[in-house]
């Protein structure tokens, strides 16, 4: 009896041992298969344009239009070639433009120099002075100043609204858009803009067969604006 009894017990003690180990085993495996998921999803968050950011399916010619840097030079698009560039179009009385411009300031600073740069262009109709006092007043630091004199960029780059941002590829060509604000310093638009600018390059060398924007930072998206986020027309 007192024999049956150990053995019982004994069978008892290896099946909670089994299922134990069982259990631990099932636990590591949902953790990792976990894991994988959560990566995985990270670099694709990483590498599709974030909300709103609708890239075309090939590059598209941009229409000529002039500009005016602070020193009264005129300038035109061209003569930013060799680099990408977010030309974000603005004016001091659209609410939208001004609350987005630190973000643009601050993506300026994280990724701005000879491979990229935010080329903010206002079309106010106060001139280069209105722009500057608004710098002046909310701490703008890294933007170059750049106005549109003429007051025809807006129908000329086909835009619908203010703020209206496109990014341009190094050969000059609109490679996407993005109508309404953006949180232009988060981390998700800094990874994708850093993403376009280092597959443009490698595309720009020969080291990389893709186009200017390879698929890995060209999905597309063709979300609506968030809520209370909306793009301003001239008045």
């Amino acid at each position: 009896m007192i024999a049956e009894t150990m053995q019982t017990t004994w069978k008892m003690t290896d099946f909670e041992f089994i299922s134990r180990r069982s259990l631990a085993d099932r636990l590591a495996a949902w953790i990792a298969a976990a894991m994988v998921v959560l990566t995985t999803s990270q670099f694709v968050a990483g590498q599709e344009p974030p909300k709103n950011f609708v890239m075309h399916d090939a590059p598209k010619p941009v229409a000529a239009i002039k500009l005016d840097d602070a020193q009264g030079q005129s300038q035109n698009l061209a003569d930013f070639k060799g680099k990408v560039v977010l030309l974000n179009i603005w004016a001091t009385w659209c609410g939208p433009c001004r609350k987005e411009m630190p973000a643009l300031d601050r993506l300026q600073a994280a990724l701005g120099g000879p491979d990229f740069e935010v080329v903010a262009l206002s079309i106010d109709r106060g001139g280069m002075d209105a722009a500057r006092k608004f710098f002046a007043d909310i701490g703008i630091r890294n933007l170059a100043m750049y106005l549109d004199s003429s007051g025809q960029a807006l129908r000329t780059l086909s835009a619908l609204g203010l703020p209206t941002t496109l990014l341009i590829d190094r050969d000059g060509r609109e490679i996407g858009r993005l109508i309404g604000p953006a949180e232009w310093d988060s981390p998700e638009m800094v990874e994708f803009v850093r993403c376009v600018v280092a597959r443009s390059d490698a595309a720009r060398s020969g080291k990389d067969p893709a186009p200017a924007v390879a698929p890995l930072c060209a999905g597309r998206s063709v979300d609506l604006p968030a809520s209370g986020a909306r793009s301003n027309s001239q008045p």
